[in-house]
């Protein structure tokens, strides 16, 4: 038999039968107390409130995904390349060395007792060796880059109140594990002869030999191994119990976060109870277990922070502090067993004692989180797409939202928007008589009413389209492209109130349902095959959260104006639009007579959030700009990294204390940062609260003179007229 086909090691050199003994016995006991803290831990989730999505509904399928997801690691490389490759390192390489040891136990536990032989030898064992040395040494690389980013800026985002030595332990432990294992088997090969042709260990050969270098010998390489071996062993140990204690849990938690996320959360908010005993953030007890599982997953990578365009701009809101103040709140007022690091809490309204008192969970003064946090919410969820693990902070924020607007602590203007809902059916407190009336001037234009006739288009105009002297001009330009294309449509004039996106998102649920009860009876009433929405909110709204409500849940209840029981469109048979993908096929069929070359204008484009990362549609809008001719150029911040105008969540109502407005800060981007600098002459949207907010932006950032905020169909009807 050559030395290759010969070629093996002793596992325990130099350890006799009481050390292994020991070894096995630790091992036990490590392994115990990491089931027990884990188990502990999915108790506690179980302890939530159910959660309104069927999370685990075909399970085989969303593990399959979500093992593609992590192991792919493409939401670690979601804009930030440094983190992918050193996340992909770190979790490849643990991974290897995980089941390299799982398969040299089952050699010597099971193996060997039963076949009277080891298959650890030979070409097998120098692949082994092999391997592992390639992945730890990808590992150690990989922990080594995270640690240059935690600690060459200590003000980064890796830093906040949250930040505490816990997070050192785990990098540093890390990182002493994988040296630690090259410096066990380096030592191995200096104080083993036999081993003196295994070259494929090159990382311990090289090692060995910097060894042999200073001076070891084989002697004192015998000598040593045991201390060495034992040190790495009981490290391990201690990190295998330590998992589910700490911050690396999430290693099991964001895996589980992401086989249980919803593809769409966020787009549709879950809805609340008919109950009237029903309360939304008023404790812990009303958080569902994938909320407080939300917070487990959580690795304080702060992406969510550094994407978050109220943070941005200065606002008082820290996504990733919301969620690390809830899950410290909750262990420090609960006796979860495995709330081992209890954190005192450090928020703006107040303290959490870890002595088992209770705080609210929102509120201006006093409270886990600060109200003025989720008041300067945009509903963006900017966070969301750029969480690595999938929390849904909008699904959190909406609840705190909810609970405020119960116990009426809301912004006064907020409050005068609902009354004008409430009482006007919009949110100007104008006559609802007067809905329609953009359409006048529209003279060589006729505007159906769909309630008196058979469409094919219901459009939903919106409330700023049909009451916004600026946005009414949209509205015209979209009606003259309809008119001119000879698209059979027809609005619901005084029937049509707000869509409820917004008022749901700052946390008027009630109001909602009624608007939403209203529309559903008002569309049925009318004969269409599809619905066509000028503003991204409603289009969102229509599409994704109307086909949600329970309206039997509330057929009983006196104060909802809405007889009706059965879902609205559940089965999906309503098609519902954004006026720009209808208009894109239109332009695709030559129903516009569009040629292409119309406009001379070089322009950048804004994807809107409720179009963009709500609903995944960043084509339709640049097909139409390019159809123009004009020359499209874009900004560094689009499409799911498009940075919010401001005006969602409440915003558009609301006055805040920042730096700069997100409005201002988004076309000096526009003017600044886009390849084409000062020569943009146009910025343009497909929104109607986007067209406020920036032409809002446009006179206090003092940027009149240098871009003209224009919508798509205003784009579009120019050339459509210039041709």
């Amino acid at each position: 038999m050559t030395p290759l086909q010969a070629a093996t090691r002793e596992t325990f050199w130099t350890i006799g039968p009481v050390g292994k003994a020991a070894f096995y016995w630790l091992a036990a006991v490590a392994i115990l107390v990491f089931c027990y803290g884990v188990y502990a831990r999915f108790a506690a989730y179980a302890r939530g409130s159910a959660d309104p999505r069927d999370r685990l509904s075909e399970l085989p399928s969303r593990v399959v995904a979500a093992t593609r997801t992590v192991m792919s690691n493409e939401n670690q490389f979601d804009g930030d390349a440094y983190a992918g490759v050193m996340h992909t390192f770190v979790l490849w390489g643990f991974l290897t060395l995980l089941v390299a040891t799982t398969i040299l136990g089952f050699d010597i536990d099971l193996y060997r007792p039963i076949a009277g032989e080891s298959f650890w030898v030979g070409d097998f064992y120098l692949a082994y060796q092999f391997v592992v040395d390639a992945f730890g040494l990808l590992f150690v690389v990989g922990v080594g880059m995270a640690m240059y980013r935690r600690y060459r800026e200590r003000d980064g985002r890796l830093w906040g109140k949250h930040t505490s030595l816990e997070d050192d332990a785990f990098v540093w432990t890390l990182f002493a594990l994988g040296v630690g294992g090259f410096v066990v088997q380096a030592l191995g090969i200096v104080g083993q002869p036999a081993r003196a042709d295994e070259t494929v260990s090159f990382i311990g050969m090289a090692m060995a030999a910097g060894f042999r270098g200073l001076g070891l010998t084989a002697a004192g390489a015998e000598a040593i191994y045991g201390v060495v071996w034992w040190s790495h062993s009981l490290l391990a140990f201690a990190f295998i119990a330590w998992i589910p204690y700490a911050k690396p849990f999430h290693m099991i938690s964001s895996f589980a976060n992401v086989v249980a996320r919803d593809e769409k959360a966020g787009a549709r908010l879950p809805n609340v109870p008919a109950d009237l005993d029903h309360t939304n953030a008023e404790s812990l007890d009303d958080f569902t277990w994938k909320e407080l599982m939300d917070g487990d997953a959580c690795t304080k990578c702060g992406r969510c922070t550094d994407a978050c365009p109220a943070d941005t701009v200065g606002r008082n809101l820290d996504p990733r502090n919301v969620i690390l103040d809830l899950k410290a709140y909750r262990e420090s007022v609960t006796d979860d067993p495995v709330a081992g690091h209890r954190e005192e809490m450090a928020t703006d309204g107040g303290t959490a004692a870890s002595d088992g008192g209770t705080v609210p969970i929102v509120a201006d003064e006093g409270g886990v989180v600060d109200a003025e946090s989720m008041e300067s919410c945009m509903s963006c969820m900017a966070c969301m797409d750029a969480c690595p693990v999938d929390i849904e902070h909008l699904t959190s924020f909406t609840k705190m939202n909810r609970q405020l607007v119960d116990e009426g602590a809301v912004d006064s203007n907020l409050q005068g928007m609902f009354q004008d809902v409430m009482q006007k059916g919009n949110s100007f407190g104008e006559s609802q008589s007067a809905r329609g009336d953009w359409a006048d001037d529209l003279d060589d234009v006729e505007v159906p009413d769909a309630r008196e006739r058979e469409v094919e288009y219901l459009w939903y105009v919106g409330d700023y389209p049909s009451f916004d002297d600026r946005n009414k001009k949209v509205a015209r330009a979209l009606g003259r492209l309809f008119d001119e294309a000879d698209v059979s449509f027809g609005i619901l004039f005084d029937d049509e109130k707000t869509d409820g996106n917004d008022i749901r998102r700052i946390g008027e649920e009630f109001l909602y349902l009624e608007l939403a009860g209203h529309h559903v009876e008002t569309f049925a009433g009318c004969e269409f095959d599809s619905i066509v929405c000028t503003d991204p909110h409603s289009y969102n709204t229509i599409k994704n959260e109307y086909p949600e409500v329970d309206f039997a849940e509330f057929a009983d209840d006196p104060m909802m104006p809405f007889d009706r029981e059965a879902p609205w469109n559940a089965d999906g048979g309503i098609d519902v639009f954004h006026w720009t993908q209808v208009v894109e096929e239109l332009v695709d069929e030559g129903r516009l007579g569009l040629a292409g070359d119309e406009l001379a204008y070089t322009v950048t484009y804004h994807d809107p959030c409720h179009l963009g990362r709500y609903n995944d549609e960043y084509e339709a809008p640049r097909e139409l700009i390019r159809a123009t001719g004009a020359d499209l150029h874009e900004m560094p911040r689009s499409r799911d990294d498009s940075f919010c105008c401001g005006g969602g969540g409440g915003g558009l109502w609301t006055e805040h204390e920042e730096d700069v407005k997100p409005s201002e800060e988004r076309l000096r981007e526009a003017v600044e940062d886009t390849d084409a600098g000062d020569a943009i002459e146009k910025f343009v949207v497909a929104c109607p609260m986007c067209t406020t907010m920036f032409e809002d932006g446009r006179k206090t950032g003092d940027f009149e003179d240098d871009v003209e905020i224009v919508d798509v169909a205003e784009l579009l009807i120019e050339a459509v007229e210039a041709e």
